[in-house]
């Protein structure tokens, strides 16, 4: 027996990305995929990538689609890059069961799951969403942020002892729900296992007819585990882009960040 091999202590469980990158982005008004497009002097893409890397991430799969060698082109330098694609676009929770093949349900890994079209993520806020997700041995951990304009966020809804209940994307929110602050910005952690094993089961029950990745958070909910939250992400940090005047303000954004460094 090699008593010196069995002191040692257990390995922490490794950790991955999966970034969804594989939209069009129809509103931008450009040639280029939507995480293409560049925000302070580079692809929206690699900013969610460097993140990603910075919080210590062994591998970070990117779901391609639209114009997707034109993403792997410009993400050809990071060797921790790994690709799969999506060829149809049928929601963000079938995006993110593309990448199923590349986890053993053996060997369950924690995931950060990101949009590709959300450059103002910062490590420091992964850093804290795997730390709350361990120390928590959640299935699942989301981040949440306080707006003053919702509009085109899930909201995230709460217990009445206000722990997480679920999340509702705008489309299928009642007006009640519509009148919450709280939203979704699509940072989350999960155990591949559950990860995986609630994609298989979700079912496209909603006004788009999509497979919802937010749909899997409330599925633990309701079945009784407990999902981690971290709640109070600053606002500049959580800005959608949807339209030009959104891509030049998180462009400023950035560029005054960059500047502080």
């Amino acid at each position: 027996m090699n008593d010196q091999a069995n002191s040692q202590p257990p390995e922490a469980t490794p950790v991955d990305a999966i970034i969804m990158a594989a939209g069009k982005g129809t509103r931008m008004n450009s040639e280029l995929p939507k995480v293409l497009l560049d925000v302070h002097r580079k692809p929206m893409v690699q900013w969610v990538v460097d993140a990603c890397l910075e919080a210590g991430c062994e591998r970070v799969i990117v779901v391609i689609g639209f114009k997707g060698d034109q993403v792997k082109t410009a993400l050809a330098g990071y060797d921790q890059c790994h690709f799969v694609e999506q060829t149809e676009q049928l929601g963000t929770g079938h995006a993110v069961i593309m990448a199923k093949e590349l986890f053993d349900p053996q060997s369950p890994r924690d995931v950060f799951v990101l949009g590709g079209d959300g450059p103002l993520i910062r490590s420091k806020t992964l850093d804290q969403l795997l730390s709350v997700h361990r120390e928590g041995s959640f299935p699942a951990t989301l981040a949440t942020a306080v707006i003053d304009d919702p509009s085109g966020y899930g909201r995230v809804i709460r217990d009445s002892d206000n722990t997480f209940k679920a999340i509702v994307e705008q489309k299928d929110a009642t007006d009640e729900q519509l009148a919450v602050h709280e939203v979704n910005p699509s940072y989350y952690c999960f155990a591949s296992d559950a990860l995986f094993a609630k994609l298989t089961q979700i079912k496209p029950n909603n006004r788009q007819g999509e497979y919802y990745l937010t749909d899997v958070p409330g599925m633990l909910k309701s079945e009784g585990q407990a999902v981690g939250v971290v709640d109070a992400v600053p606002k500049d940090d959580v800005l959608s882009i949807n339209t030009r005047q959104q891509l030049a303000e998180v462009d400023r954004i950035l560029s005054a960040r960059m500047a502080q460094k």
